[in-house]
């Protein structure tokens, strides 16, 4: 786990197990790194990330504009939630939407809640496939190929199956509601 933290401090990209899926990740607040991660999965620039952090606390530190129906939807999920806020600081450009929004997820997933502690910064959570390909449901549906351009791979569950994404819903700056995957 040291070599995953320090290849995050050093704007490296890693293959990690989350509470959703298997996926690739980087320092969500470095944007070279996401840079290269984008250009590691061959997809447009224009796509969003989704952003992972540990607690509420962080979260309200890099959204703009919280709203408060935020916390109830956020206690009250029963299964992992993404929320696109309207607007965002300190993170990355590329990690943005072209309206400025971001998806942020507070993870209650071990392995993601100790990177992120250790690394003190949100990370971004993509799926670990190449732009247009299927998500994998384990570390063995990973193309070795994406394999070996990760800079680093978190060991921990590597015979975790992880099937479903996150729900998504967007918030608007009138707490209004959307659900964009269920």
């Amino acid at each position: 786990m040291e070599k995953v933290i320090e290849t995050l401090k050093n704007g490296g990209i890693i293959l990690y197990p989350t509470d959703t899926i298997w996926g690739l990740g980087c320092d969500a607040t470095n944007d070279e790194a996401c840079k290269r991660l984008i250009a590691l999965k061959q997809r447009g620039a224009e796509k969003s990330f989704i952003v992972l952090v540990d607690s509420i606390q962080m979260l309200e530190h890099y959204t703009t504009d919280f709203p408060s129906v935020c916390y109830d939807l956020i206690d009250y999920a029963t299964k992992p939630l993404t929320i696109i806020y309207p607007s965002v600081r300190s993170l990355s450009e590329r990690v943005k939407a072209a309206d400025g929004s971001v998806g942020i997820r507070v993870t209650n997933d071990p392995v993601c809640v100790k990177l992120i502690r250790q690394l003190k910064k949100p990370i971004v959570s993509t799926s670990a496939n190449f732009s247009g390909e299927k998500s994998p449901t384990c570390f063995d549906d990973i193309s070795d190929e994406l394999k070996s351009k990760a800079d680093a791979i978190v060991k921990e569950r590597l015979h975790a199956i992880c099937t479903t994404p996150s729900q998504i819903i967007k918030i608007g700056l009138d707490s209004s509601i959307r659900v964009i995957r269920k």
